[in-house]
């Protein structure tokens, strides 16, 4: 549950930055400025990139790849921010839990030390880094393999689904034949693979730095826990660009042919 207002917070965060780009373009001047400038220059450079990769698919491929790596990279960044997974409920531990201290009224800190089994308490944050819920790395990689499979279509129609069910030679070559036909079952295992590799590499990544940020926080000093942070910061920063970047390689990948006929030649 506390993934989903992480989830609005971000849609939030994002509508907000196009609404200031917005007004800012709207004020006219030749040269962009403060944020609007910013959010060009970011922009230009994805599309850039998707051009040098897609060609002339890059106008059906650069938003997915745009926003799927704008959605991330606030994501991975929102639980660096001061409240973030430290904020919720105090309540009683099924086994072990941590001590409290009072800070005034009905508020408490939970403490680094262990309590007697029966007599300690955990938090619930109300908020959690969404990067870390497997629930929303996986929805983004079904986003992501099934666009891919639409622009694919988009771009070769039908034929498109020869790399995956390949008949064409099977009588006429039957050894070619079979061979395209056991590549083509390859491939329908490696596009449902891309599902397991995408979700599970960023879950994997965020989740490990939300356990380490935690765990260094309790051991040592504070300026320790800071060096993690923008160890952290960077891990979010590549994770997100990785993530979009296999999205529109994909992507482009899914537009051209994947040569079943020319090895025949």
């Amino acid at each position: 549950v506390n993934s989903l207002p992480a989830l609005l917070i971000v849609d939030l965060l994002l509508i907000l930055i196009a609404f200031l780009v917005r007004q800012s373009i709207r004020k006219g001047g030749l040269v962009p400025k403060g944020i609007s400038g910013a959010m060009e220059m970011i922009v230009e450079v994805l599309y850039n990139m998707t051009e040098g990769t897609a060609g002339k698919y890059a106008k059906w491929i650069f938003p997915w790849f745009a926003t799927i790596m704008l959605v991330v990279l606030v994501a991975n960044l929102m639980k660096l921010l001061p409240g973030m997974e430290t904020i919720g409920v105090i309540h009683h531990a099924s086994g072990e839990g941590h001590t409290l201290q009072n800070l005034g009224g009905n508020w408490y800190t939970v403490l680094a030390e262990t309590a007697k089994e029966g007599e300690g308490y955990v938090l619930t944050p109300f908020v959690r880094a969404l990067s870390t819920d497997l629930n929303f790395t996986a929805a983004l990689a079904i986003i992501s393999v099934v666009m891919t499979q639409v622009i694919g279509v988009r771009a070769q129609g039908i034929r498109y689904f020869s790399k995956f069910l390949n008949f064409t030679t099977m009588f006429k070559k039957p050894f070619f034949g079979f061979m395209d036909f056991l590549v083509g079952i390859l491939e329908t295992i490696s596009e449902i693979a891309k599902i397991l590799s995408f979700a599970f590499r960023l879950f994997g990544n965020m989740f490990a730095g939300f356990v380490l940020l935690a765990l260094v926080g309790t051991m040592v000093p504070i300026f320790v826990p800071s060096l993690i942070f923008m160890f952290e910061f960077f891990i979010g920063l590549i994770q997100a660009f990785v993530f979009g970047m296999l999205t529109m390689v994909f992507m482009a990948q899914a537009t051209q042919g994947h040569g079943g006929d020319e090895h025949h030649e």
